[in-house]
């Protein structure tokens, strides 16, 4: 399964014509939800107030909540406040559709302009979309990685979306997306494992009811919930907390 995964372009050829079409329809027929409701910073109180960066792409956005505060970066700063006991200011920095060469070359320069007790860092969904290419996706995490392990003594990255239990793709695509995604999910897993402050996290467990917002694609309130209290869970286990 790994080599197939690490051929997981070669492999979708021959399925290219459907895989394509299917792709056009999704695009076409999936509303686009928009970001979260500024301001994309908060504050929850609390003694030696940790400061909390969540970097990425439309699930950094908010895409799916009403507001940040219910999405991924509200919940991970009650999560850790939970966890430590300490205050959190917390911030989001991103934009719906990046991948990991636009936070590259548009955001990982403000990422890094101020100091961070924690990083989650939250890309790739788009990287698989657009079929980029397993080696250049590694490079981009390099990158994000070294900025941001300059300026945080931990950095938690997401796995990739389950993609396998999207109902909204339809087959061979969901097959066939979930197979690469999977290839950059090792490709990141493997950089990752070259920094001693970068951990990330393991495929999530199955969605619960409610998971997914109204398009069927990004979080809901309720999918953000879930995602920051397992991200904070396997932190703490892993013992970056």
């Amino acid at each position: 399964m790994n080599a197939i995964r690490r051929l997981s372009r070669i492999a979708m050829l021959p399925a290219a014509p459907v895989l394509i079409a299917q792709g056009r329809r999704l695009r076409r027929d999936t509303p686009r939800l928009p970001d979260a409701a500024h301001p994309w910073q908060g504050t929850l109180d609390g003694p030696e107030p940790l400061r909390l960066l969540v970097l990425g792409d439309s699930t950094a956005a908010g895409v799916g909540a009403a507001t940040q505060d219910k999405a991924l970066p509200g919940n991970l700063a009650r999560g850790l406040r939970a966890h430590t006991g300490r205050g959190v200011h917390w911030q989001a920095v991103g934009r719906h559709g990046a991948t990991a060469r636009d936070l590259v070359t548009d955001y990982l320069d403000t990422a890094v302009t101020g100091r961070w007790d924690v990083v989650f860092l939250t890309i790739g969904a788009n990287d698989a979309l657009g079929l980029r290419p397993r080696a250049a996706f590694a490079r981009d995490i390099r990158s994000i990685l070294t900025a941001l392990t300059a300026v945080s003594p931990v950095v938690l990255v997401s796995s990739l979306p389950a993609f396998f239990r999207f109902e909204l793709l339809p087959n061979p695509l969901r097959f066939n997306l979930y197979l690469h995604s999977q290839s950059l999910e090792d490709a990141a897993r493997g950089v990752a494992a070259t920094f001693d402050t970068v951990h990330m996290s393991p495929p999530p467990p199955p969605y619960t009811e409610g998971f997914f917002a109204t398009d069927l694609f990004h979080p809901s309130a309720i999918g953000y919930r879930d995602w920051a209290d397992f991200a904070v869970e396997d932190a703490a286990a892993a013992g970056m907390l």
